[in-house]
């Protein structure tokens, strides 16, 4: 077979391309990001065409990329796995030699060791709720972590949210995916839903959209539930509220970690993500989902409010021991 010289970088760009109108935003930037270590280690090399990459190459460049990025074995599994997708595309354009991404060799893991265990505890969850509601009621920092924390939405699903998305009458949330204007969710149209308000977060962003929600529309002309002064929030704006929130020392005078707080870096709103303690939206998301089965919800209600298959959440979602399983059973064994 004649292969058909292309750049790595240009080979690159057209395999997300392609991918746009296939997957998520965020899947496209997360595939962008682990390519383009790929280009930057060819550059290096003196790759200038993608018809030069050998198996022997491919071992070099996971080498290259454990050493240099210091990775664990998870996050190198990662993203090898997107390189031999992105090789497996090269193939079908004639760009590098048939078969290459099987060469593409990742680490295996052990059972279990693919699974993250940041968790934002029920008894930490309370607690930022009640000093929302105390020092920071219906703010937008307040609307946020409790939308988090009661429907376990992921924080692309929140910033999609409109305000004709939500119905107080009926005490709902509709989940759309609206990608042509600019808010597409995770699992796509799989991922559309209603989901249920209780009557605190209902009166929560009623309270929000009557006294401090800003009265915007984003670029598209849309109306954002959660929305800033220059209109739908960000989702790293999500991301940072969730870092913020979770430190110990926004509920307590002492840090756990032994830190001076008014010289601590993670204290400052630029980087509280170097607070040891802090977690992402994500554990938020794991904590609520573990919260609602602990409390006898379900499974498949927990799978259709949050919009995770039943394998998916019992291996990344679900946290309870095997001890609290056997509890949340136990109500079952009458009828057995």
């Amino acid at each position: 077979m004649d292969l058909e010289p292309i750049t790595p970088e240009e080979a690159v760009e057209s395999y997300l391309e392609q991918r746009e109108t296939e997957v998520a935003k965020a899947t496209l930037d997360s595939h962008r990001s682990r390519l383009n270590y790929f280009t930057q280690w060819c550059n290096q090399e003196g790759i200038e065409n993608l018809n030069e990459l050998t198996g022997r190459l491919l071992h070099e460049y996971r080498l290259w990329r454990r050493n240099d990025g210091n990775l664990s074995k998870v996050s190198e599994k990662t993203q090898l796995v997107t390189l031999s997708v992105f090789i497996q595309w090269a193939e079908s354009i004639e760009a590098v030699e048939q078969d290459l991404h099987i060469k593409v060799q990742t680490p295996s893991l052990a059972y279990g060791e693919d699974v993250r265990d940041d968790i934002l505890e029920t008894d930490q969850a309370e607690h930022i709720l009640d000093y929302l509601s105390k020092f920071e009621y219906a703010t937008r920092r307040h609307v946020v972590f409790k939308l988090l924390w009661h429907t376990m939405c992921r924080r692309g699903s929140i910033r999609t949210l409109d305000l004709n998305d939500y119905n107080p009458s009926n005490q709902y949330l509709e989940i759309n995916h609206r990608p042509e204007t600019g808010t597409p969710i995770k699992n796509q149209v799989r991922g559309e839903r209603y989901i249920a308000l209780s009557d605190d977060m209902c009166t929560l962003l009623d309270d929000w959209v009557e006294t401090n929600r800003p009265d915007v529309t984003d670029n598209n002309g849309r109306s954002p539930l959660v929305a800033t002064e220059q209109g739908r929030i960000h989702n790293t704006t999500i991301q940072q509220y969730a870092y913020c929130l979770t430190r110990p020392c926004i509920l307590d005078t002492e840090c756990p970690h032994g830190r001076e707080i008014d010289e601590c870096e993670a204290a400052t709103w630029k980087r509280p993500f170097a607070c040891p303690s802090s977690v992402s939206p994500h554990a938020i998301r794991r904590g609520s989902i573990t919260h609602a089965l602990n409390t006898g919800t379900p499974q498949e209600a927990v799978s259709d409010r949050a919009n995770v298959t039943r394998d998916v959440l019992d291996k990344h979602y679900d946290a309870r021991s095997k001890r609290e399983k056997m509890e949340a059973r136990r109500q079952f064994a009458e009828e057995l």
